[in-house]
């Protein structure tokens, strides 16, 4: 029975991820790099350390949260040797499918699973992210009650490395489909529509979706979307540039075609490149204002 957490990672999902496994009364052990993450994470009742030994030392589940496939494997190789067989360790980071196989592979005698998740901070927050989880049944069935308080849903996708392909499918589609919406909207500014008006449209008819219904990428139809908050993420459009960027390499790697994933990445290239890396992922609706095309990342 899992009574006690390492949590590596406090950034802005992991603070709040471990601040609700708090919550739910386990003792959560923190460690973050960066001193604003150790002291917000200090703040939500994680007992933070200065080295990654210390942090796992004695842990019944590790799980980390960190920014890219490198850092993942780079504390994973550090965590051979120092945990228990059947400890249950837990990667919630968006990184590529080989990594995360990859890095199930360096800890075979423990519980391991790619658990990528869904929802931004509102849902870290709010404890109702969605996790795609891939690895064996056994674990799976030891990660729920950890993942539970942190969760609104907990979806298993398949063995090793199944958490992060449904992830990256998810959010290559993501993308895409919040261009599409942008350029509904600004089309319907060139013709003439109150946003209002075609949002009440589209909400109710086929081209509902849920960057129109609950994202929607112009401020006024839906209050909670970044679009009425100047933008401020939720979601950043450098992360949307990372996730398109991992799912391209798995459809080359995989010889899918994937060609709206692949100008989807051009324009999120185009739309970080001009600055606007730390807005919401919504805000591309301001490159598809000033540009008719969108040409390998050069706005014409």
């Amino acid at each position: 029975m899992v009574q006690s957490i390492a949590f590596i990672g406090l950034g802005n999902m992991g603070a709040p991820m471990a601040g609700n496994l708090v919550k739910a009364g386990y003792t959560v052990t923190g460690f973050d790099i960066a001193e604003a993450a150790r002291k917000n994470a200090t703040e939500r009742g994680v007992r933070v350390v200065e080295t990654i030994g210390g942090v796992v030392g004695g842990a019944d589940a590790v799980i980390t949260m960190l920014p890219n496939g490198e850092l993942v494997l780079d504390v994973w190789r550090q965590l051979v040797g120092i945990l228990s067989p059947g400890t249950l360790v837990i990667d919630s980071s968006t990184i590529d499918v080989e990594g995360a196989r990859a890095a199930h592979g360096l800890l075979p005698e423990c519980l391991t699973i790619d658990a990528p998740v869904s929802g931004g901070t509102g849902g870290a927050e709010a404890g109702t992210l969605s996790f795609m989880l891939g690895g064996d049944a056994a674990a799976i069935e030891a990660a729920r009650p950890v993942l539970e308080p942190m969760a609104g849903r907990i979806i298993p996708c398949g063995a090793a490395g199944a958490g992060q392909a449904a992830k990256l499918c998810n959010n290559m589609l993501l993308g895409i489909s919040m261009i599409g919406a942008a350029e509904a909207f600004v089309l319907g500014e060139k013709l003439g529509l109150e946003h209002q008006a075609l949002f009440d449209v589209i909400s109710t008819s086929s081209g509902q979706c849920w960057s129109v219904n609950t994202y929607c990428p112009v401020p006024g139809p839906v209050p909670t979307s970044p679009a009425n908050r100047d933008y401020a993420p939720g979601f950043a459009s450098a992360l949307m540039l990372k996730d398109l960027r991992l799912a391209n390499q798995a459809a080359t790697d995989s010889m899918a075609m994937t060609p709206l994933g692949a100008h989807a990445l051009k324009l999120y290239e185009a739309f970080v490149a001009s600055g606007h890396a730390h807005e919401d992922f919504s805000a591309i609706i301001a490159l598809l204002r000033v540009t008719r095309s969108v040409d390998d990342g050069k706005t014409g």
